[in-house]
């Protein structure tokens, strides 16, 4: 592969779109083989334009959240509306339909949650956001996104299988961690917590922070935004105003509610597709339609960011339902 210049991108739209070719070869070129065969050294011709365009971007040199998800889609039809069947991705990796549904579907709950960014919020868009989720049952193979995908997503930091991080030639002489892509790196949730005043533990807190850094600065910037103005719990609590107090608890419920069916969507995907895989392991018989079946055993209890996938979900759900403005909805 020749060396690749950076210098003749133009604008954004490119600047966005190299880092995005650049991850997916970057992913498939770590994960190819498996956990077991790694890569210590990602190659100078791949590792200096990635660093040099990451740079730029104010963005870190793996897949983000904001390259999977959020640039990774396009329009078969282009006056069609913005729905799954008149979508379709932009670069993909091993996976076929499934991790096609999971990319779109994901990128449709962003969607679904956009009236929330414009402070037009109310439970309606969340239930919205909610309701998003339900499709991934109808457009993913759990199978096939725990044994097949997962992998591919996952990053060098808090990973068994890469411990001592990945060293990007050209760039520095010792090697790098970074977190593999995962949801807690979505602008949305974060804003939704930072506008309802939903303050989680230390732990998660510590975590979900660290995936900020995983965000395209403007995103960080507008949470930030968010963090600092002026309390809007605090001015429901102050107005006296019991239309507001409910209001506000019908939308921390509902978030709540999601992150309780996000849990459900883990259990499913993850932990009951681990113990499926795991049953099955060493059969002949064992694929999933085109896939063979081989899932990484590093991460069997963890997200694909690095977290223990579970205890983190369980401990944001159970923040969210205790900040309800009191007395109860």
């Amino acid at each position: 592969m020749p060396q690749l210049s950076s210098q003749h991108l133009k604008g954004h739209r490119e600047l966005r779109l190299a880092h995005l070719a650049l991850s997916f070869i970057t992913m498939g070129f770590v994960w190819q083989e498996g956990e077991e065969e790694t890569v210590k050294l990602l190659p100078r011709n791949l590792a200096v334009p990635y660093w040099e365009i990451s740079q730029m971007l104010g963005l870190p040199p793996i897949l983000v959240h904001a390259d999977f998800v959020l640039a990774n889609w396009k329009k078969k039809n282009l006056n069609g509306p913005l729905e799954i069947e008149n979508l379709d991705t932009i670069f993909s990796l091993p996976g076929g339909e499934s991790l096609r549904g999971f990319i779109l579907v994901t990128c449709l709950v962003e969607k679904a949650a956009a009236p929330g960014l414009k402070v037009q919020y109310n439970s309606y868009n969340l239930q919205r956001h909610r309701q998003s989720r339900q499709e991934v049952t109808d457009y993913v193979d759990p199978a096939i996104f725990y044994a097949v995908i997962r992998i591919f997503l996952s990053g060098w930091k808090d990973n068994p299988a890469m411990p001592g991080g990945l060293i990007y030639e050209g760039v520095s002489d010792e090697p790098m961690s970074y977190s593999g892509g995962s949801a807690a790196q979505s602008t949305v949730l974060h804003a939704f917590d930072e506008l309802l005043t939903i303050h989680h533990s230390k732990e998660s807190t510590a975590f979900l922070h660290r995936m900020r850094d995983y965000m395209p600065p403007h995103h960080r910037a507008f949470i930030e935004e968010i963090q600092s103005a002026p309390s809007l719990k605090q001015h429901i609590l102050s107005s006296g105003n019991e239309k507001l107090r409910i209001a506000y608890n019908q939308c921390v419920s509902i978030l709540a509610d999601l992150r309780t069916y996000h849990i459900a969507i883990v259990t499913k995907f993850i932990v009951i597709a681990a113990a499926n895989a795991k049953a099955k392991k060493g059969k002949p018989s064992h694929w999933a339609g085109n896939f063979q079946i081989n899932p990484p055993s590093s991460l069997q209890e963890r997200g694909t960011g690095g977290s223990g996938i579970l205890s983190f979900l369980k401990s944001v759900r159970d923040t969210t339902r205790i900040s309800t403005c009191c007395p109860g909805v």
